[in-house]
């Protein structure tokens, strides 16, 4: 039996399908005997794995592991399972360890690590491990050999979602996955595409998973979408695709087909290839059922963007604020502040232009980070290879001064002084109270009013210094705040 698990990464309240394990799943359909333990459903993910390996014949332990709340709750999995049942190998798979192989190897407790795409990879693992595949030749995999060094084989080249099986959906309580949100009562998740074809050198997607993006056919996301539909009665989905709209002519085949479905749904898009759209591609994406756009603006200053090399400018990211406001779609910007060069201008400059954001669409929701460094191909955003060293385990990566900078809470660089960085968190405090996110849909209309009423002096006068006033409303109203839901 092959384990696949899937460790806690959020709130219950904001618990998805995991479609990280799932997409494993599919490819072990019909051919291998497995069972998927998500810790988002259990109180128990270890005693179930335990039982799990004591009544049948573990080959091995898949484990999905993103940086955050999803490691801790892995290592404390994996090292337990390491201390009572020792014999069965533990694989780590997923965005951290396809990123930071080594540190995940100087684990004790992980024994091979899977990079990138997984599902080719984990069928000749388990070759391996059955003594029938030389581990040499498995592609994406890194592993310690006999000595206890690190051995990393060639990449494996990316294949589209169209290359595998459906999920199987039957295989999980999808109905336990469907929770409401601002896009409906039953919202699914579903992935579109696999990969990033872009070069932004902030960002560790290209990092693990190359420089292409591989993209399901439409009539075969419409079928699936159908199936969520009609067998569990999903009325919203979030495509979780580093960018939907690709290609404008497969946009439009798309939401031609989708419409039907009554959906509201919710994904991620460029500025740069949505603001060449056609008017009636806007109009059958907004038919479609589209409700929010989340779009990487990522600074208000085109030297930022440059530096970069994020590939769009700031103008495009206005156009798309007027377009959507046009059409009816909410755009959610995301702005990530903080350029090593010049962190005070990059800063200052990028505050005024959410605000000018906020004048041609009020409805924009703002997302706010600080510049969080990954390992790149080649150099680092901003030259900063010599200013900062990453942690070398697992365990070093858990502790809390580290998950504060994988989740951008206090990233401790050295290049962003207090004085900025308590600007730039002031200033997000002070717009997500004038401007509080509709996709909070638990929060009282009072407390949307009150917020209001705190911040419109601050936001009018430009005065975000000290907000302790909004800090305190925000404390007692609890009100969602998107970009730490993990937390």
């Amino acid at each position: 039996m092959i384990l696949l698990f899937h460790p806690r990464a959020t709130k219950p309240r904001n618990c998805r399908m995991p479609l990280a394990v799932l997409a494993l799943a599919a490819v072990l359909e019909g051919r291998e005997e497995y069972e998927i333990v998500d810790g988002n459903l259990t109180d128990t993910p270890l005693q179930e794995i335990l039982s799990l390996i004591d009544v049948h014949q573990v080959e091995m332990l898949g484990v999905s592991v993103m940086p955050g709340p999803q490691m801790v709750a892995a290592i404390e999995v994996c090292r337990e399972v390491r201390r009572l049942r020792p014999r069965v190998p533990i694989v780590w798979g997923g965005y951290f360890p396809s990123i930071y192989p080594d540190a995940a190897l100087n684990a004790r407790y992980v024994d091979y690590v899977v990079r990138g795409q997984g599902e080719e990879t984990l069928l000749e693992l388990i070759e391996m491990l059955r003594g029938t595949k030389d581990i040499t030749t498995i592609a994406g995999l890194s592993y310690k050999d006999a000595f206890g060094l690190h051995r990393q084989n060639p990449e494996r080249p990316m294949k589209g979602p169209d290359s595998f099986p459906w999920i199987p959906y039957h295989r999980i309580p999808v109905e336990r996955y469907l929770r409401p949100s601002f896009f409906g009562e039953r919202t699914a998740v579903h992935h579109a595409s696999v990969g990033c074809p872009f070069n932004c050198s902030f960002c560790g997607v290209h990092a693990a998973y190359g420089r292409e993006e591989r993209m399901e056919s439409p009539e075969r996301t419409f079928e699936i979408l159908s199936h969520l539909v009609s067998r569990y009665g999903a009325d919203s989905v979030q495509f979780y695709d580093m960018n939907f709209f690709l290609r404008e002519d497969h946009a439009r085949r798309l939401c031609d087909l989708i419409a039907p479905l009554g959906l509201r749904w919710w994904c991620e898009a460029r500025v740069d290839i949505m603001s060449r759209y056609s008017d009636a591609t806007m109009e059958s994406i907004a038919r479609a059922g589209c409700a929010m756009i989340f779009f990487g603006a990522e600074s208000g200053a085109d030297w930022v963007l440059k530096d970069m090399q994020k590939g769009i400018t700031t103008e495009q990211t206005l156009i798309m604020a007027n377009r959507t406001r046009q059409f009816g779609i909410i755009p959610e910007f995301s702005f990530v502040i903080g350029n090593p060069r010049d962190p005070e201008a990059d800063a200052r400059e990028t505050l005024a232009f959410i605000r000018r954001i906020k004048m041609i669409n009020p409805d924009s929701e703002i997302i706010i980070q600080h510049y969080t460094p990954t390992p790149q191909p080649n150099e680092m955003y901003g030259d900063v290879e010599d200013k900062i060293r990453f942690p070398s385990t697992p365990a070093e990566w858990a502790s809390k001064e580290w998950l504060n900078f994988t989740l951008r809470i206090d990233t401790g660089v050295p290049w962003l002084r207090p004085q900025t960085k308590r600007l730039i968190d002031d200033f997000e405090l002070v717009v997500a109270s004038r401007w509080p996110t509709v996709q909070d849909i638990t929060a009282p209309n009072w407390s949307r009013v009150l917020l209001k009423a705190l911040s419109a002096w601050r936001y009018r006068f430009q005065f975000y210094s000290h907000p302790v006033e909004l800090q305190l409303a925000h404390n007692f109203i609890n009100l969602r705040k998107p970009k730490r839901e993990s937390l």
